[in-house]
């Protein structure tokens, strides 16, 4: 059976992460590693950095300070503003204005989306110079299932990948009891986007971090009393409904709607919902095509067959 482009960037994102691929249903361990055989002392890399949540959010912070004390070249290009469900949506409109501000040396504020943001810092803050990876995150609460495709941090990581750079999105668990438990996590969170960095920069020996089209999107949990993760799995995203929707009518003609998420929705064997639930970091190849898996599109193949 002839691969489609997702699959086979998912199996080779896969190769790059664990010593051989375990089926992806079972949310196989990853293992962190040491480097390779014959690579060398790693490089310093030129990352971008951009979030949803904004260019002074903590988690953004946590990030740049642990990358930038691994010995990276990172420069912040993120939102002025909460940009939080703005999706990969980019200004594409002629002659509308987006405004980015030099707040520091290492840090811009873009009146725009996350899309945008990493589209300023390619097109413009890094022009002419090769940027190694974009890391967006970490952001404040899990992006999986179906919020991926409404996360603007998954969507700075896709305007990269739609421009040929290799990217990773990275967020926080929510703690619906105790929101400060989240933002203490964020500093772990940032260690691990490091180890995680390391290592593809060890599977890589001087090469692309990631296999062309294809990004990384990791969740990692909060745990009580700040407990490190049950370990790392190879995931999914989950296919569950993650919420709960009402509308109350306010007036003849309008409705207030109330969303509530499901936290103690169940995630299938290997997804990132079941990764969280028991502890564990999820790491789910991502890449920016949404045509559909190959037996869903020979499926629907044979219902079009004829079609005239």
């Amino acid at each position: 059976m002839k691969l489609t482009r997702r699959l086979a960037a998912v199996l080779a994102a896969s190769s790059l992460l664990v010593p051989a691929l375990p089926p992806a249903a079972t949310g196989a361990a990853v293992t962190a590693g040491t480097p390779a055989a014959g690579t060398g002392a790693r490089q310093p890399l030129t990352i971008l950095l951009s979030n949803d949540d904004g260019y002074s959010a903590p988690g953004i912070k946590a990030v740049f300070d642990k990358l930038t004390a691994a010995g990276h070249d990172v420069t912040i290009v993120a939102p002025a503003t909460n940009q939080s469900g703005a999706s990969v949506k980019r200004t594409v409109e002629e002659g509308h204005q987006v405004t980015a501000r030099k707040v520091s040396e290492k840090v811009w504020a873009v009146t725009g989306t996350p899309g945008d943001s990493v589209l300023f810092g390619l097109g413009h803050v890094f022009a002419g110079r090769k940027v190694d990876l974009v890391v967006s995150g970490t952001n404040f609460g899990q992006n999986i299932g179906v919020i991926v495709n409404n996360s603007g941090t998954v969507g700075a990581a896709v305007t990269a990948i739609d421009l040929g750079v290799p990217a990773v999105a990275v967020s926080t668990e929510f703690d619906f009891t105790n929101t400060q438990n989240t933002i203490a996590n964020m500093p772990a969170t940032a260690d691990f986007t490091v180890r995680l960095v390391e290592r593809l920069q060890d599977r890589a020996r001087g090469g692309r971090l990631l296999p062309e089209h294809t990004g990384l999107n990791v969740n990692y949990p909060t745990r009580p009393g700040l407990a490190p993760p049950a370990g790392v799995a190879l995931t999914r995203q989950t296919r569950k409904e993650l919420f709960a929707h009402g509308y109350r009518q306010t007036a003849p003609d309008a409705f207030t709607m109330k969303v509530s998420y499901r936290a103690d929705t169940a995630g299938e064997p290997g997804s990132d919902l079941a990764a969280l639930a028991v502890g564990k970091i999820s790491v789910t190849p991502v890449d920016a095509d949404w045509s559909a898996g190959p037996v869903a599109y020979a499926r629907t193949a044979a219902l079009l067959t004829g079609l005239r």
